[in-house]
């Protein structure tokens, strides 16, 4: 078996983040799965995605830029689903990055839009054909 078993996100504002990543999860074809006050997890082809709050949290704000995780991308299916989950992603929290090169940030034949959220967590969502 190969491929990832999970991913946890961890983060701060744990209703934002069931809002913001919610919609783009089930958006993705990703299934709430389990869910309890500290945190929620999505599934999709038996692996899933964790938003998890805890008392170690050091600090408050997610940098990008920072050393770690950059961002998660996620199959997208066809360019108008992907077309589609960009012109809905800013009334969900979500804001697009890159936008004056979409949907060929990537290069010219790289077929992508990527988001950031209110927290600065980065997706990339890709096209099925790219």
């Amino acid at each position: 078996m190969t491929g990832f078993h999970h991913v946890e996100v961890w983060v701060t504002d744990l209703a934002q983040a069931r809002a913001e990543w919610g919609w783009l999860l089930e958006r993705l074809g990703f299934a709430p799965t389990s869910s309890w006050p500290e945190g929620q997890s999505w599934e999709a082809d038996r692996a899933y995605l964790t938003l998890t709050t805890s008392p170690n949290t050091v600090g408050t704000d997610h940098d990008r830029r920072r050393p770690g995780v950059n961002h998660l991308a996620f199959h997208g299916g066809a360019r108008e689903q992907v077309d589609a989950i960009m012109t809905d992603a800013s009334t969900h929290g979500w804001r697009p990055l890159y936008h004056e090169r979409y949907p060929h940030a990537g290069g010219p034949d790289y077929y992508a839009g990527w988001l950031e959220n209110s927290a600065g967590f980065k997706a990339e969502i890709v096209a099925e054909d790219a």
